[in-house]
């Protein structure tokens, strides 16, 4: 039955059993208080329970026993799932979207057509497994559930976070993982043929022997990864992120240094130094940019991915058409500057300014995010005063306490 095999020694039929909302709802109570370390609280215990369509928005699971169980077409949008137990169940079309799921056990899980888009399921593990069941008939059997083995085909992972997840031997035949992060996954010898990956963050992620036949990994970040491990005829790569050099030169000159001579032109309002203006470029080999003054920096189509990016000094800057996914911008200044086509999805501008930069009295300069795409990205505290946001790919992001005032376009 293999190392993965649960033995459950049950004989009762039918194996699954239904239950009434009541008994789910008062069970539901008894484990916040667990959760919550009040007195009178229980764990749940949903154990080869069909939860089938029920509407479980929000719901607090974290660490509930849910082997085996049935929750097809089931709403768990936003419930929080941490470490839940969910060998061997069966999730197939469940609403997952936003659901806090980190370091959940979903060996054998069926999550066929389920939409976890946005889900949390950092470190969960999502490797085959199957339940044998004790049969009075047949002494042990493999329970089924519909669809069974079909694991993540067909579902919706689309900016969903699979930090450190495992998901080697599983499937994920023609699975949408749009922006999804799988920074270190294990995906040893899955089956992905035709996923959509394009934009996904796999970067460290161990692809060995994986099927990944067709699989679409346009402008994916493939840093560290050798692509020789894995199956990837007929996929498309077009503008894939590729591990960079560990030096940039520009004009036989160290990147390093040229922004260290325009950090001092900065400084010295002009006297000393010089402005960089630079060709496109990847900036993820100096690591970090964290508080560096970059005031007026020229830098269209530059290469950002993943950096930190924190409390830099970018007000004027022209960033436009930049790679900006996944930066650290929590606190950037970045009045007046240029945006315009620039990629920042899953991008963090937590407490960022976005306002205008004053140039002398009664004249300023609009921060420009025209066609920008913000995809999931987070504006939380962030100041976007006159903001242009004409055009600009905002699904999924997080405009929380911003300061949206006069700003044009939709945010």
């Amino acid at each position: 039955m293999g190392q993965d095999a649960a033995v459950q020694p049950m004989n009762v039929q039918p194996l699954i059993k239904p239950l009434d909302y009541a008994s789910v709802r008062k069970a539901l109570d008894l484990h916040a208080r667990y959760i919550d370390g009040l007195p009178g609280g229980r764990r749940a215990n949903f154990a080869y329970a069909d939860l089938s369509n029920f509407a479980l928005e929000g719901a607090e699971l974290s660490h509930a026993e849910m082997t085996g169980a049935r929750l097809n077409g089931a709403i768990l949008t936003n419930a929080r799932m941490n470490g839940v137990v969910l060998y061997g169940a069966s999730l197939r079309d469940a609403d997952l979207r936003r659901a806090a799921m980190v370091r959940a056990d979903l060996r054998g899980a069926c999550l066929a057509g389920a939409n976890l888009a946005e889900a949390d399921l950092a470190e969960a593990d999502m490797r085959e497994g199957v339940i044998a069941v004790q049969d009075v008939s047949q002494g042990f059997r493999i329970l089924r559930h519909e669809a069974a083995g079909e694991g993540l085909g067909y579902a919706v992972g689309a900016g969903a976070n699979l930090t450190g997840a495992q998901i080697s031997d599983s499937g994920a035949i023609r699975t949408d993982f749009t922006d999804a992060d799988l920074a270190g996954a294990c995906l040893t010898r899955a089956r992905m043929h035709n996923a959509l990956m394009d934009g996904a963050n796999l970067a460290g992620a161990d692809i060995l022997n994986a099927a990944m036949t067709g699989v679409s990994l346009r402008r994916a970040c493939l840093d560290g990864i050798d692509l020789e491990d894995a199956d990837l005829r007929d996929a498309d790569l077009a503008e894939a992120l590729r591990s960079p050099p560990p030096l940039i030169y520009i004009d036989d000159e160290p990147l390093h240094e040229v922004l260290a001579r325009h950090e001092r032109w900065c400084d010295s309002d002009g006297a000393e130094g010089a402005a960089a203006r630079l060709p496109p470029v990847d900036f993820r080999p100096l690591k970090a940019l964290a508080r560096r003054r970059l005031t007026a920096l020229h830098a269209p189509g530059a290469v950002f991915f993943g950096m930190n990016l924190q409390g830099a000094q970018l007000q004027g800057c022209d960033l436009s058409g930049a790679d900006l996914r996944a930066a650290d911008l929590r606190w950037a200044d970045l009045r007046g500057a240029k945006l315009s086509g620039a990629d920042l999805s899953r991008a963090d501008l937590t407490g960022a300014d976005l306002s205008p930069l004053e140039l002398a009295e009664g004249r300023f300069l609009r921060t420009d995010l025209t066609r920008a795409v913000l995809r999931r990205a987070n504006f939380k505290g962030a100041r976007l005063l006159r903001a242009r946001l004409l055009e600009a790919d905002t699904t999924g992001a997080r405009f929380e306490d911003a300061d949206l005032t006069a700003v044009e376009g939709e945010a």
